[in-house]
């Protein structure tokens, strides 16, 4: 069963999102801010992480720095799931390794849920 943290402050979110994980076959774990998060990914290796950039204690880009400078975590695939739409954010987070972006008000769940698995597809394929 393929494991995804979801790095996610907004409680509310991350349950219903760990929740629908769940449900649709997936292991799923929640942290509430960037150093809960970087801790869970280095113990758990998860198969992806959906991480929020502006999270207490360290936002999401450096949380991502941290991942892809480590050799134990550098190949999660990390999808960025934020309300932070300048096209300077996206640049950062993909210059930073993340394989994809995403806006959170222009998503719904089923839709995040459909990149999960085309992410954790493509994934297993490059590996």
């Amino acid at each position: 069963m393929e494991k995804v943290l979801v790095v996610e402050d907004e409680l509310s979110l991350q349950k219903a999102i760990v929740d629908v994980l769940g449900i649709t076959g997936y292991t799923a774990l929640g942290a509430s801010d960037g150093e809960e998060g970087l801790l869970l990914a280095q113990k758990e290796k998860p198969d992806l992480i959906l991480l929020d950039i502006i999270l207490p204690k360290m936002n999401g880009f450096d949380v991502l720095k941290r991942l892809k400078e480590d050799e134990t975590t550098k190949a999660i695939p990390v999808i960025m799931l934020t309300n932070l739409e300048s096209s300077g954010d996206i640049e950062q987070a993909l210059s930073l390794g993340a394989m994809t972006y995403l806006v959170k008000t222009n998503y719904e769940l089923d839709d995040i849920m459909k990149r999960v698995k085309d992410t954790l597809a493509k994934a297993k394929k490059a590996a």
